[in-house]
């Protein structure tokens, strides 16, 4: 149960008002009796949000924005297009990072409730997170790329994983190739889940048959794209490549070059998101290109209404990729 401003009047000892003097430095309050305050919150893990918005009567005027993995332009990327639009209303954006760990997501959420924030925009983790039903306070949520496992509230800002997976793997099939391989990310997450679902059902559609050493499951992280490459390579008789993740599709493409693989003559490749790099490898790397820019755009748009009115209805968007084919398959 969340701790109330009377629970820490009780239990530092003081007044009701006493307390929100503190929060809102409304009034002077000596430095033992502010101490007493602050010891008593932290212990009922008391964060001010709520009280001192009303207290206070006005907006922060900031969004928390929460990520898996900041080093990822994937993520960046999208900070940029959603700073641009909360610039243009007055508000600033906190980014903070969870490196994948559900632990760290309760640490920062903590943070940014005690930073009074008015909005939270967040690419969950894949552990259950039916934990944010206490965790989150009075501000609106919106999930961009991956569905939070455990938690059915708030707006959704996510993309057809499995339109793009299924796009990218009959071009490979068209080619002619049938002895595709495919990288996947973190197990749990629903973008796993999803392009490997796409990547399943062209190979159905297209009679061939799904076979279970050419899957290979990882972190998400380059090392891993890398080391998956190797296993497909050295285990396998495939003749193409699909990586479901950005920095596994540079992994997967760093050893097939330090090894002198051919591509696409011997090994064809089609990657994950579209980056300036792409254009400039030899061969030039042919991606599913994800809507980077409406992402953005579209998390700010909708934590921005809910800020302004209230809606009784949440709603789940899904934008369309596109695969752009260049010289690697």
């Amino acid at each position: 149960m969340n701790a109330k401003m009377k629970d820490v009047a009780q239990k530092a000892e003081v007044s009701i008002a006493t307390v929100s003097h503190v929060i809102n430095e409304t009034r002077y309050v000596s430095e033992n009796t502010k101490n007493k305050v602050i010891k008593a919150m932290k212990e009922l893990d008391y964060h001010p949000n709520s009280a001192a918005r009303l207290l206070k009567g006005k907006e922060s005027k900031i969004i928390g924005f929460l990520v898996p993995d900041i080093s990822n332009s994937f993520f960046t990327k999208i900070a940029k297009e959603i700073e641009l639009i909360l610039r243009d209303r007055g508000y600033n954006l906190i980014v903070s990072n969870s490196d994948e760990e559900v632990k760290k997501e309760k640490e920062q959420l903590k943070v940014f409730n005690s930073q009074l924030i008015d909005g939270l925009i967040m690419a969950p983790s894949a552990d259950d997170h039916s934990f944010l039903e206490e965790k989150l306070k009075d501000y609106p949520v919106v999930f961009i790329d991956r569905k939070p496992a455990g938690y059915n509230k708030g707006d959704r800002v996510l993309v057809k994983n499995e339109d793009g997976s299924y796009n990218a793997v009959e071009h490979l099939i068209n080619s002619g190739h049938t002895n595709i391989g495919i990288i996947t990310g973190l197990p749990g997450l629903t973008t796993t889940n999803e392009r490997l679902e796409g990547y399943k059902k062209a190979l159905k559609d297209n009679n061939i048959r799904i076979r279970n050493e050419f899957i290979k499951g990882g972190n998400s992280m380059f090392d891993s794209g890398y080391k998956l490459t190797r296993e497909l390579v050295d285990s396998t008789d495939i003749t193409a490549i699909f990586a479901t993740n950005n920095l596994m599709t540079v992994g997967s493409m760093n050893y097939l070059k330090e090894n002198s693989v051919q591509i696409p003559e011997e090994i064809a490749i089609i990657g994950y998101d579209n980056y300036n790099w792409a254009t400039i490898t030899d061969p030039s790397l042919s991606v599913v290109k994800q809507p980077i820019q409406e992402i953005g755009k579209k998390s700010a748009e909708l934590v921005l209404s809910r800020i302004d009115e209230e809606k009784q209805a949440f709603s789940e968007y899904r934008l369309d990729n596109k695969l752009i084919i260049r010289s690697s398959c």
